[in-house]
């Protein structure tokens, strides 16, 4: 196995993002569909206010109608993870490329988001420089054009 490198983080909540996007929960399984139109986008976050509400990836969207909540579509269960958690065991433990990092009360503080290296964690640095960066693709950060329930804002 590869050494992974957490750029000196031992916990969850040292090496999240903390400017996730995020949907409110008015958003549909329409708008979760379009903001997958960024490949580079696993999983929606849906919130109301600062409470995660449901956590969104592309399978959970499988045959659903455009107009219903998409906090209805996803789940909470294996997709959260909590800031203390240390780094290295949920890096091994982990089946999916992002966690959302929530406290005891399930507000939303974060995504913990594996690389596709799987060797490291994103960080809010490399973001917003793939998002300055027109040739990759990436439509995300704050001034991504979306629709109005999203959000990329410090929680």
């Amino acid at each position: 196995m590869t050494s992974p490198d957490f750029r000196g983080a031992s916990t969850v909540g040292e090496a999240m993002l903390r400017v996730p996007k995020v949907l409110d929960a008015s958003a549909t399984v329409g708008e979760v569909r379009a903001l997958f139109d960024d490949d580079h986008v696993h999983a929606a976050l849906v919130v109301a206010g600062e409470t995660l509400l449901s956590v969104v990836e592309r399978p959970d969207l499988a045959g659903l109608p455009e107009g219903i909540p998409a906090s209805r579509a996803g789940r909470l269960s294996g997709r959260v993870v909590a800031p203390e958690a240390d780094l290295y065991a949920t890096w091994l433990e982990m089946s999916r490329r992002r966690l959302a990092v929530v406290d005891r009360s399930g507000r939303l503080l974060g995504l913990l988001c594996l690389k596709r290296s799987g060797r490291g964690f994103c960080s809010d640095a490399d973001v917003a420089a793939r998002a300055r960066d027109v040739e990759s693709g990436c439509r995300g950060g704050p001034s991504r054009t979306a629709p109005a329930s999203v959000s990329a804002s410090p929680l």
